[in-house]
């Protein structure tokens, strides 16, 4: 069996540049139009907790499925 140790990624080479690019477009929104990022949180602070659980889960499963698409 051969091995693939030449091509092997390690987790920082993925997962540092991953988590700069959400925080980059986690930013884009509070930086370009604070007063509409304002609103939109409040609103998702009134949220109950499954409703807010569901975002999270679509947005977890919106995630996964980009990435089984793009691999």
């Amino acid at each position: 069996m051969a091995s693939n140790l030449g091509n092997s990624v390690g987790l920082g080479e993925i997962f540092v540049p991953a988590l700069a690019l959400m925080l980059v477009l986690e930013g884009i929104l509070p930086f370009l139009a604070p007063a509409a990022w304002r609103e939109a949180f409040s609103r998702m602070i009134r949220l109950r907790d499954g409703q807010l659980r569901f975002m999270g889960l679509v947005s977890m499963l919106a995630g996964l499925l980009l990435l089984i698409l793009t691999r």
